[in-house]
């Protein structure tokens, strides 16, 4: 469930005045924050006639940690086919709540995750993958796709693919965690990750208060999948109604934030160390200039064996749209 290969991408503006004034300031997001961000619609149209409500990038906020991508799919009813396309520099994660998923990568994987199971994958230096649903007619639909920015250190390695279930779960008063990856309350993921992160969903009992131990040097951020809990953000902020899609940025110096929900409800936990540089991100890449890109792109049409090839498609495969006319340059936070 790859919504940013069927998106045009959000072409980067040029960092601003503002952005430079800020410089490292913003980059680490020193001490809590408590601003609420409502997701957006990206219309997928075609044949698929997706639903997605993005909640990152933001134009204030591009990352959490490593993380700097977050669609939801759903929930809705739907026939996903998402032909073969290419990543660089990222890790896929996708969580479903509802439904099928058949995955197949240029590495072979061709696997159906559910309810339960994670699905990610690694592109290193570039991968290509499609996705589909299961079955010929519309069913239903809705998960969360993901994706963390790989360090310098990685990107540029190999590809590498992990379906998992059986994760680890972490019980709280009134509240249960599933986590998905990284380390959560000191209960870690199995999934193999190159950043401290965190991603962890996190269900919560109707009419209970929960505590959600945080890391104080990570930056974190909740998004609202059911039931719109209520954050104690801290005592300017107050209490935050937390609704469906959107996403409240915490901050970072925080070891804990409470939690209310008058009936059950779930949210997903994003946070992690801030991310050792600045990205550009377009399309499906995720690189750290606009020339990188600009190879990427060129590559992929020349069906370059950097993104190899996924068996069963045939030459189907969706080419990259055209690239803004102007430079990419990468989106500073402005919080």
């Amino acid at each position: 469930m790859d919504a940013g290969a069927q998106d045009d991408g959000i072409p980067t503006p040029p960092a601003t005045a503002a952005d430079m004034a800020h410089g490292d300031k913003t980059r680490g997001a020193p001490g809590p924050r408590a601003l609420l961000l409502e997701a957006r619609d990206v219309p997928l149209g075609g044949v698929r006639g997706m639903e997605v409500h993005r909640s990152l990038p933001q134009r204030d906020l591009p990352m959490v940690g490593a993380w700097c991508f977050l669609d939801r799919f759903g929930p809705q009813i739907a026939r996903m086919r998402v032909e073969p396309h290419p990543h660089i520099g990222l890790q896929t994660v996708t969580w479903p709540f509802v439904g099928e998923v058949r995955h197949r990568d240029a590495i072979g994987s061709d696997v159906v995750i559910s309810r339960g199971v994670l699905n990610i994958m690694t592109s290193g230096a570039g991968i290509s993958h499609s996705e589909y649903s299961v079955g010929d007619g519309e069913v239903p639909l809705d998960a969360l796709q993901l994706w963390v920015a790989l360090p310098d250190s990685r990107r540029h390695g190999a590809r590498d693919f992990e379906r998992i279930d059986n994760l680890p779960t972490v019980h709280l008063a009134g509240a249960e965690a599933t986590v998905v990856v990284g380390t959560f309350a000191t209960v870690a993921s199995p999934a193999k990750m190159y950043t401290p992160i965190v991603g962890a969903e996190i269900r919560i009992q109707a009419g209970a208060t929960t505590a959600l131990p945080l890391n104080p040097a990570w930056e974190h951020a909740l998004v609202g999948i059911t039931g719109a809990p209520t954050v104690e953000a801290g005592s300017d902020a107050g209490e935050i109604t937390l609704a469906d899609q959107n996403l409240l940025y915490l901050g970072t110096s925080r070891d804990t934030v409470t939690v209310r929900a008058t009936s059950d409800a779930t949210l997903f936990l994003l946070g992690g160390e801030p991310f050792e540089d600045d990205i550009v991100m377009w399309w499906n890449f995720v690189a750290r200039s606009h020339d990188e890109v600009v190879q990427a792109r060129e590559e992929w049409e020349a069906s370059a064996d950097r993104f190899g090839h996924v068996v069963g498609h045939g030459d189907d495969r969706i080419p990259a749209p055209p690239l803004p006319s102007v430079r990419l340059t990468p989106r500073r936070r402005r919080v």
